[in-house]
């Protein structure tokens, strides 16, 4: 009988903390293909998260691209502008891949040179399971994980079906840009 009770009521101590992830922060991505939200993970990864909300809430992403796109892995913007210029970004972040999350499908992670303290604010979205991104990864370190998509999976489905191509040396590029028109913050810590 005691040892019932005592399960009530671990079971009931468990639920706060469930709730306590209802409040990380998340962002609406409105793009010219739809929109979706996302939820960032600041507990996991709070120097990626903090940087890119510092680049939301700047207007640093409204009238970039999705500027690489690759059907079965996944979709690349926040640094380019539809001309492929790319715009000026803030001093990289460093990386934070050994955070337990794991690059599979609707996740966030920060895009990177080769050097892995390079992410700052290009991102992707993951469109399969990709572990071979997952820290350790081929390189030894990986891919900072840091936010997921909760809602508009979809669109993010239908972006990675557009026409691709080159243009100048870049490949995988969306023939017809798809803009990400405005992101803002709608719920935080």
């Amino acid at each position: 009988m005691k040892l019932s009770h005592l399960f009530v009521l671990s079971a009931a101590a468990v639920v706060p903390m469930g709730a306590a992830g209802a409040a990380d922060p998340q962002v609406d991505v409105k793009t010219s293909m739809g929109s979706f939200r996302i939820e960032l993970y600041p507990e996991k990864a709070p120097k990626s998260v903090d940087n890119f909300l510092q680049y939301v809430k700047s207007g640093h992403y409204n009238g970039t691209i999705f500027h690489r796109v690759i059907p079965g892995f996944m979709v690349q913007g926040g640094g380019m502008t539809p001309d492929m210029s790319q715009k000026p970004t803030r001093p990289p972040v460093p990386i934070e891949s050994k955070n337990g999350l794991k690059n599979e499908v609707g996740t966030l992670a920060m895009a990177r040179t080769s050097d892995p303290n390079s992410a700052t604010a290009q991102f992707f979205i993951n469109v399969n399971k990709n572990d071979f991104l997952n820290y350790p990864a081929q390189d030894g370190y990986g891919y900072t994980v840091f936010g997921k998509v909760v809602d508009g999976m979809d669109v993010v489905n239908k972006i990675v079906t557009v026409p691709t191509g080159n243009k100048g040396m870049h490949q995988n590029v969306p023939t017809k840009p798809v803009l990400i028109e405005s992101m803002s913050v709608v719920g935080a810590k």
